[in-house]
């Protein structure tokens, strides 16, 4: 368990009853083992969401551990094509794709420990390792991390015939979800205000860290922090940043790394560098995991950071720009529209133009973009922060074969 995890730390955010509310529904989970299995222990959402949660839940008193499953480069390059196919973009995959699937989830499902009460699966990559409920029981819940409401028919039939044997699913928003003949409930995915990511900062580190890329201070900065994936749209933020920059000195950051199952994000960051060009203004930067706190500073130094996705699952680098009270302009898709309230916590946006005017508004008034910054915060505090998440799943988990005493989130 990492030490400078305190479940009694966050009582000074989220208030001392709230602690111990989680601590009486831990103690009914008491004698559970929670098995959680993904596809990669760094890189994404999911992964930053598991390496905090796991040992705060282990502090209150549940039994949680995680797995990653293994694959070949083959398998995570299919996974990859079936996580854009459930956004709904169209991608080619033949049978072959599919088969490489279940021959990784069959090797998988013969090697992997399922040391557990209930098994907590996390999105399409280990889906189908629900083919085990036969042989070992248990109760077994599916976590949808992504937008599914309007997927590739194909792929979503093909999961579907896994997911359906579940015991129960989660998905981030009920706008997410397909019609399913199992239980499905709703929690958002969540921010840890106390880690290295999210935590205050002094300000001589956010000048440490502009001086490391060679930012400088003194000239509005654009961010936009995200993975280089071609559904987070790099290209259509340069576009917008040379837009506004016709109007407004001012600098463009992305910064963002890879994921060990995303095999596309070493082309997309080439396409991005090349896009970018010599243009002094435009910083790429390619950060490895484990450099949270340098994201914490680039968000906490920005003027406006921006999250101008094609297709999104919940966008927790949103989550992240709102606690630290920064004006954000997004597109309005998946659970983006959930934290960014049209002039209220944010400004949202359908087109690159549409960004771009977003952008010129806070650019030439601060003051609301600072207002729109202070409610983004409040929001966050109200919805987003983890302790929140982990009262979700308790409950969820709680539920899990009572069907005569249901819980409703």
């Amino acid at each position: 368990m990492n030490p400078k995890i305190n479940i009694k730390d966050y009582e000074s955010v989220v208030g001392k009853n709230y602690i111990e509310e989680l601590r009486m529904l831990a103690n009914r989970l008491s004698g559970k083992t929670i098995l959680n299995i993904n596809s990669t222990f760094v890189g994404g959402g999911v992964a930053e969401i598991l390496s905090r949660l796991v040992p705060l839940l282990n502090q209150l008193g549940v039994d949680v551990r995680w797995q990653v499953i293994p694959g070949e480069a083959q398998f995570f390059k299919v996974t990859k094509k079936f996580h854009n196919a459930l956004h709904g973009k169209v991608e080619s995959i033949s049978d072959d794709d599919f088969s490489v699937f279940l021959e990784t989830t069959a090797k998988n499902a013969s090697q992997i420990d399922f040391s557990g009460d209930i098994l907590f699966i996390h999105d399409p990559q280990p889906a189908a390792l629900i083919t085990k409920k036969s042989d070992i029981g248990k109760d077994w819940v599916w976590r949808c991390h992504i937008d599914i409401s309007q997927p590739d028919n194909r792929v979503w039939n093909f999961l579907k015939q896994f997911v359906v044997n579940y015991d129960a699913g989660i998905f981030s928003s009920p706008n997410f979800a397909q019609e399913l003949p199992i239980p499905q409930f709703f929690a958002p995915p969540s921010i840890d205000p106390l880690s290295e990511k999210n935590k205050e900062l002094p300000p001589e580190a956010l000048e440490t860290v502009l001086t490391k890329y060679g930012l400088d201070a003194d000239k509005p900065l654009i961010l936009q922090v995200s993975r280089f994936d071609r559904l987070k749209d790099p290209l259509g933020v340069i576009r917008a940043f040379q837009l506004v920059r016709r109007n407004f000195a001012c600098q463009l950051v992305l910064a963002g790394g890879t994921a060990t199952d995303d095999p596309e994000s070493e082309e997309v960051l080439k396409e991005v560098k090349e896009r970018a060009g010599d243009n002094s203004d435009i910083h790429i930067l390619d950060i490895p995991p484990g450099s949270d706190v340098d994201i914490n500073a680039l968000q906490r130094a920005a003027t406006v950071i921006m999250q101008k996705s094609l297709r999104e699952g919940f966008a927790l680098t949103i989550t992240e720009a709102l606690w630290k009270a920064k004006p954000v302009v997004a597109s309005a898709v998946g659970g983006i529209p959930l934290q960014v309230k049209d002039k209220l916590t944010g400004l949202l946006c359908h087109s690159i133009e549409g960004a771009a005017y977003a952008l010129r508004q806070i650019l030439a008034n601060p003051d609301y973009g600072h207002w729109l910054g202070r409610n983004g915060k409040e929001h966050v505090r109200q919805h987003f922060l983890i302790t929140r998440e982990i009262r979700d799943y308790m409950l969820i988990f709680l539920t899990l074969g009572r069907r005569e005493d249901i819980i409703y989130l």
